[in-house]
């Protein structure tokens, strides 16, 4: 049986250890490689023979440099051949987002870390399903899409907090104009309140 083999991109030592540790358990799964840079990242799915990578978000400060990472990879390696599953304590809407955007499979909070035995096998088999870390806000963004750049603004001032007053004020626009707004957001959104 061949195994899975899994590259570990992880800054932070508890986490390599751990993590490192847990996979190893697994019969079907190698890990091949950790490491904790960017650019040691791309050079080793480069050198290496890899299936996976289990990629952190934040490798210096809060950078983001394992987006850049990601992306960088990507470019250079066929996305059918390695995947790359995001494993960060990372929650924001826009960072899962621009994880899938720039190529990932799956995106799962550390919170979620017993998940990425099973995540690992659904991705070599090309069976993957998002992650509930990020699903709910995919289908999230999916629908917001239906909404147009204006409505989009005005969705936003709304769900931050800014009454329609607020929201003409900031917009400069009239507040017909914002109720307006509302009122077609209500009937594209379902679930969204407008009052």
């Amino acid at each position: 049986m061949s195994r899975i083999r899994v590259m570990l991109v992880e800054d932070d030592p508890f986490w390599q250890q751990n993590l490192s540790s847990d996979l190893a358990e697994e019969q079907d799964i190698e890990v091949v490689a950790v490491v904790s840079t960017r650019e040691s990242a791309v050079e080793t799915a480069l050198r290496e023979s890899i299936d996976i990578i289990l990629m952190d978000i934040n490798l210096t400060g809060n950078n983001l440099d394992g987006l850049d990472a990601m992306k960088e990879i990507l470019s250079r390696i066929d996305a059918d051949t390695v995947k790359v599953i995001m494993l960060t304590s990372l929650t924001e809407r826009e960072i899962i987002m621009k994880s899938f955007q720039i190529g990932a499979l799956n995106y799962i909070t550390k919170q979620s870390y017993k998940d990425i035995v099973r995540a690992i096998r659904e991705a070599h088999q090309d069976r993957s399903t998002i992650h509930a870390d990020a699903a709910r806000i995919m289908r999230s963004e999916i629908q917001l899409m239906e909404l147009s750049p204006m409505e989009r603004e005005v969705f936003d001032l709304r769900k931050e907090g800014l009454s329609k007053q607020q929201i003409s004020d900031k917009l400069h626009k009239s507040t017909n104009t914002i109720k307006s707004q509302l009122k077609s957001i209500k009937n594209k959104l379902t679930h969204f309140r407008g009052d």
